[in-house]
């Protein structure tokens, strides 16, 4: 009798176990890299504090999220590049935009001998990307790092090989302190590349550097970080040398936050001021304007409010800088453009 019991109370509550599940909404979404850390750490509390609901995020990249996107394969995507005209153009239906967090960009290095934390000079990194800079004892890096003895090694350049927003972060930086750069390769997830190797994801780059003597790549600000991977200075509009942090990142964003464009496509790269940290950026949630399916649609709001609010608080320790109180506000009312 009592084995009958035990079995049936198993029954019960397996059959309650499936029946919950049964009644979980599931959101699907794919896309950036960059703020892959904090969007798990948001999907999981969320998921925590709503059963009911679940954000199964796929991290592949700002190419793949805009591209899963167009193609409607998941129900909101991601990426550290606004999605250009053209591509808003080619979805057929219209995509908002909604900042999320800001985070940067960092000049990672493996130059053995080198200890020093070293200055790089906008001319520098746009020469080094271009392949016109090709020494490490280079005039225009050892004037910035006096007392560095630096080898008259070749530098070995290394990119992303996959579609990034880290890499449109970088480009879009070196599209605005360099016109050769801007005219001859441009800013995007990907780019032709005129040297360099490329290695897939910030694992790939860092893995790179760290195995190459006397290379350089660009990685994530919060990757460099969590993997205690060294990185260098970067001089700023103001001429400063910054090294990046939560507070260049969020001097970088205080003017744009203040003129900041209804669709929050905005870039701020290279922004003026002594304080703010030149290779800084939005990251933002692809999400489409119309959800027909109402239950979706309600869960994709709700998230996004807050994101925005009680989300906010995660920021800093996963090393993210928090949206500027003008851009919540404003985007607070553009959650009603979903329909």
């Amino acid at each position: 009798m009592k084995k009958i019991v035990l079995s049936s109370l198993l029954l019960l509550c397996l059959a309650a176990t499936v029946s919950a599940q049964g009644n979980t909404l599931l959101l699907n979404a794919a896309g950036a890299t960059f703020p892959y850390p904090i969007y798990s750490k948001w999907f999981d509390v969320y998921h925590n504090e709503h059963p009911n609901i679940q954000i199964n995020y796929q991290s592949i990249g700002s190419g793949g999220g805009i591209r899963q996107v167009l193609a409607h394969t998941v129900d909101f995507g991601a990426s550290d590049g606004p999605m250009s005209d053209e591509q808003l153009a080619q979805a057929g239906f219209k995509i908002l935009h909604f900042p999320t967090v800001l985070g940067a960009d960092v000049p990672s290095y493996n130059v053995p001998g080198v200890t020093a934390e070293l200055n790089f000079t906008q001319k520098a990194l746009a020469g080094i990307y271009l392949g016109t800079i090709t020494k490490w004892n280079d005039p225009e890096i050892a004037n910035a790092n006096k007392g560095v003895n630096l080898p008259n090694a070749d530098i070995v350049v290394v990119h992303r090989s996959d579609g990034s927003g880290t890499t449109y972060i970088w480009t879009d930086f070196l599209s605005k302190i360099s016109e050769d750069w801007k005219n001859k390769v441009g800013k995007g997830t990907s780019v032709n590349w005129p040297v360099g190797l490329g290695g897939k994801g910030n694992e790939g780059v860092s893995g790179l550097v760290k195995q190459t003597p006397n290379s350089i790549g660009y990685i994530e600000l919060i990757y460099a970080l969590q993997n205690s991977i060294p990185f260098g200075k970067v001089q700023n509009a103001a001429g400063k040398f910054l090294k990046a942090d939560l507070a260049g990142v969020t001097a970088a964003a205080a003017g744009a936050a203040k003129d900041m464009p209804d669709d929050f496509r905005v870039s701020i790269t290279n922004t003026p001021g002594a304080a703010a940290y030149p290779v800084s950026s939005f990251t933002w949630l692809l999400i489409p304007a119309k959800i027909d399916d109402a239950a979706k649609r309600d869960a994709v709001k709700g998230f996004l409010k807050w994101m925005m609010t009680d989300g906010q608080t995660y920021n800093e320790t996963l090393s993210y800088a928090k949206l500027p109180k003008p851009v919540v506000e404003k985007e607070m009312k553009a959650i009603s453009l979903i329909q």
